[in-house]
């Protein structure tokens, strides 16, 4: 969340308002009516729109003027590459370089991502699963040689493989290997790092794949608590990891089922935590969350039209009391968001925040009918398929049989029969349909980008101390082999320059790779 606030909580016309309505509940187990007994009347949420493309230095660009006009956090995109634990040069990297986010590869690619950026005071997020231990360690080396030391540093690492291979696909390692590389950066973190949220469980990802929202819910939750067992069984009590973890969920565009959706995730997650580990810190059973509006709602047709979608979704995600919350831009269908479309994007935060009226009152919807049956009925039918997951033995084993995935593609199928049947409308689509001559401007990638960090990597290999450069990568080997946490390791592999191709190829002689089912 971002600033204090001051306000005399009264309407437009002059109307007071009060904190609540109805029973008191808010910031109390289950947390049904928000985490904070006065939510955004206190704080607002962090406006933290999702940024990366091209270079390290384009995208450090973009970071200050979002900051500039008014963003509280930053969140990172990176290029499929980096996304996939693979250097700029690899040649598997071909023609992917900084196209969808940012080409990171080595330490001082993070060092001009972040030149300038007072990390003591901004809250990063990193959009990074599969390497996320070595990106995370890059930003923690970066901040050091900045004078912030690992402890003052915060933020979050997305680092949630689980949903890598139920919907998006940029896991590397087999799951056994990529649970053991989560539970160390607890570890670590716990230890080291006691600020950064070590973890963001992405029911995003599941939802722009096709599911529903009570299928983003209980997958989500399911996958969550497959984690808070692995860091258990590696020896760790709840308390120790369980304030840390937060959440990721979409917002789309049916508004009440949405704010109900996270009204009923709060509550499922603070009582499956309750019931099952008896936590002694109420943090640990209270489920806090990043927000992004759905990209898979964006059309290309009429792009426009995308601006008032992304209004009501986060109007949604705002009435059901997220803690952070990125606005996409109006033409992220066509191409990577441009400085005007990204301004426009924030503003619509800014003016949900300050004219709406939906930041004044805890919990604006509680108390509808339609609301608590929704919540009600989400919870309940998120429940009983968490239940389903677990008779196969839970989330791991249920992704190995395809069982996610298959449910993921029969949404999306009828879905997609429901918009081409015309039986569901969208505008500019199957409905509202107009030719269009002029498209807005889109974004490009710099295409030499590649090229340049070619040369760049090169230089870095010739430059370094390739003994003490390989003595590392032999020590992540070793580790990796054995029991020892990685993320010391990795660590040291970065301050002798090593790469991120490097530390994971590293990583991937003992670990291997593997390959998901697809459900069918």
């Amino acid at each position: 969340m971002s600033s204090q606030r001051t306000n005399d909580w009264r309407t437009l016309g002059g109307i007071e308002v009060p904190k609540i309505l109805g029973s008191d509940e808010s910031g109390k187990p289950p947390y049904t009516r928000g985490i904070h007994d006065t939510m955004y009347r206190s704080r607002l949420w962090t406006m933290r729109q999702y940024a990366g493309f091209s270079s390290a230095e384009e995208t450090n660009e973009r970071f200050k003027l979002l900051l500039e006009r008014g963003q509280k956090g930053l969140s990172v995109a990176f290029d499929l590459p980096t996304q996939l634990g693979l250097d700029a040069d690899d040649e598997m990297s071909e023609g992917e370089v900084g196209k969808v986010g940012v080409s990171i590869s080595c330490l001082d690619d993070m060092r001009i991502l972040l030149k300038g950026i007072p990390l003591d005071k901004v809250s990063t997020s990193m959009t990074i699963n599969a390497p996320a231990m070595v990106l995370l360690a890059m930003y923690v080396v970066v901040a050091e040689e900045n004078g912030v030391s690992q402890s003052q540093v915060r933020g979050t690492i997305q680092n949630d493989i689980l949903k890598e291979y139920i919907a998006r696909g940029t896991h590397i390692f087999p799951p056994g290997p990529s649970m053991r590389l989560i539970t160390d950066i607890f570890e670590h973190c716990a230890q080291e790092i006691p600020s950064w949220n070590t973890i963001s469980i992405s029911g995003y990802h599941i939802r722009e794949a096709g599911s529903t929202a009570v299928q983003e819910v209980a997958f989500t939750i399911a996958n969550a608590l497959a984690y808070v067992e692995a860091a258990i069984d590696k020896g760790l009590d709840i308390d120790m990891f369980g304030p840390r973890l937060s959440f990721f969920f979409n917002c789309h565009n049916d508004f009440f089922e949405e704010a109900s959706k996270f009204r009923a995730a709060r509550k499922l997650w603070h009582d499956l935590i309750t019931e099952r580990y008896d936590p002694k810190n109420p943090k640990s059973a209270m489920l806090r969350f990043h927000t992004q509006v759905a990209g898979v709602s964006l059309t290309a047709q009429q792009p426009l039209n995308n601006i008032a979608r992304v209004t009501i979704q986060a109007l949604a995600a705002v009435c059901g009391g997220t803690q952070s919350l990125h606005t996409n831009s109006y033409d992220e269908a066509l191409g990577l968001p441009t400085e005007e479309s990204a301004t426009v994007a924030l503003r619509t935060q800014q003016i949900i925040a300050e004219e709406s009226g939906a930041a004044s009152i805890v919990d604006p919807l509680g108390g509808s009918y339609f609301v608590e049956m929704l919540t009600e009925e989400i919870y309940n039918q998120a429940r009983s398929k968490i239940h389903d997951i677990e008779k196969i033995g839970g989330a791991l084993k249920a992704i190995e049989a395809g069982f996610q995935q298959k449910e993921i593609h029969e949404a999306a199928w009828e879905h997609l029969t429901q918009v081409e049947s015309g039986d569901r409308k969208i505008v500019g689509v199957n409905h509202g349909v107009l030719e269009e001559d002029d498209m807005p401007p889109v974004l490009k990638p710099d295409p030499n980008l590649g090229i340049r960090q070619k040369e760049k990597l090169a230089r870095i290999r010739e430059s370094r101390n390739s003994e003490d450069a390989e003595i590392a990568l032999g020590l992540i080997r070793k580790g990796a082999d054995g029991d020892q946490n990685l993320f010391p390791l990795v660590i040291e592999a970065l301050r002798c320059d090593c790469t991120l191709g490097e530390i994971i190829s590293a990583m991937k002689d003992v670990f291997g790779t593997w390959m998901a089912p697809s459900g069918f």
